[in-house]
């Protein structure tokens, strides 16, 4: 069985770390707050690492779910980062949304490493996480997005490749783009209801059964 590494251990971080932890994997997690790696640990267990590097020493693959570009670009190319420890023809999955850009540089600079770098966002928030029912869109290479899809189905319903490196981000905006809309209207929906004095917990109940149903509305 595989050697899994696993860095960010928040909402969405956590939960899919346990997933992986629960199906029986060699686990190693990093988190840059050390108090959110002890609690996860007192749940589940794994090896707590002191840095990206530390952890990805060994690792066939490290997953990753952080913050924004700069702590993908931290972590993956930094200081201590994780392709200072990770073997020759590892894989990196990064499942943080960021830029297409910075997705395609973090391919270039793995390759150079003979790394993989998978951009890997997902969608279905921090109920998917938990409920193991996540959507993840990916891009990069096939072989290696076919290799990691073990891992990635312990806390997915739906992944799937779109392409090479950057696809995987340029659909999660794509997706980001059409719940926007759906918000901006449920919003509105949702004013009108009080402006005119219903009941809008009624008025949900009812509507969530007929064509304005929607995911956002019955779990947002």
């Amino acid at each position: 069985m595989k050697n899994i590494g696993f860095i960010g251990l928040g909402v969405m971080g956590s939960p899919m770390a346990g997933h992986i932890s629960n199906a029986g994997y060699s686990l190693k997690v990093f988190n840059r707050t050390k108090e959110k790696s002890e609690l996860w640990s007192e749940k589940y267990s794994g090896k707590v690492s002191l840095s990206p590097a530390e952890l990805a020493e060994g690792c066939d693959m490290v997953f990753l779910c952080v913050g924004n570009n700069q702590d993908v670009e931290e972590i993956v190319i930094g200081k201590n980062g994780i392709l200072e420890g990770i073997k020759t023809g590892g894989i990196i999955v990064d499942h943080t949304t960021t830029s297409s850009v910075l997705a395609r540089n973090m391919s270039i600079r793995s390759s150079e490493k003979e790394v993989s770098f998978i951009d890997a966002p997902v969608s279905g928030g921090e109920i998917g996480a938990k409920e193991g029912t996540l959507t993840i869109m990916a891009g990069g290479d096939e072989e290696a997005f076919t290799s990691c899809l073990e891992v990635m189905s312990l806390y997915s319903r739906f992944c799937k490749r779109m392409g090479d490196s950057g696809t995987g981000q340029l659909t999660k905006m794509v997706n980001q783009i059409c719940i926007a809309g759906l918000i901006q209207g449920l919003a509105e929906g949702m004013h009108f209801s009080e402006k005119a004095g219903l009941d809008t917990k009624g008025v949900i109940e009812v509507i969530s059964k007929g064509a304005a149903q929607s995911w956002q509305m019955e779990n947002r």
